[in-house]
């Protein structure tokens, strides 16, 4: 396959793919907002810093059906191929799997201008999980005066 420069291929895709989602404003001034939900982009936004589809290196973290969180890295040097990105389970303790992240993205010089967005990520992924396993309980809401 043919590779091509990443700006090439932002400016190809960032006005129409599949992955985006447009949402229309509340009113005039904000306009339409575009998010993407494509693998790799950890913030949901459409622009090129975040995406994952026109970057060669890329970071995803997602949550599995067994309440666990896998980081994805893409590789740069396959990164045309189906085999590009690695998934790494990060099941661990948070701060073990803190210390993972910032190994992975920050200390290898991979991707350090992600890492504070993949912390975020990887937060809310596990906050959720903690949910779904039983482990912590939701608050209910109270509704109206007492």
């Amino acid at each position: 396959m043919v590779s091509c420069s990443n700006n090439l291929v932002w400016e190809c895709i960032k006005n129409n793919n599949s992955f985006m989602k447009k949402v229309n404003g509340r009113s005039k001034r904000s306009g339409t907002m575009r998010f993407s939900v494509e693998k790799g982009n950890l913030r949901s936004i459409s622009s090129f810093k975040q995406s994952g589809l026109a970057n060669t290196q890329a970071v995803g973290i997602s949550s599995t059906d067994k309440d666990t969180a896998i980081l994805s890295v893409k590789a740069a040097k396959k990164a045309g191929s189906s085999v590009a990105v690695r998934d790494i389970a990060i099941n661990k303790s948070f701060k073990k799997v803190v210390s993972t992240i910032d190994k992975t993205i920050a200390s290898n010089y991979y991707r350090p201008d992600l890492k504070g967005d993949a912390l975020a990520k990887f937060s809310a992924v596990y906050k959720a999980n903690r949910y779904a396993k039983g482990v912590k309980k939701a608050v209910p809401v109270k509704k109206g005066r007492n």
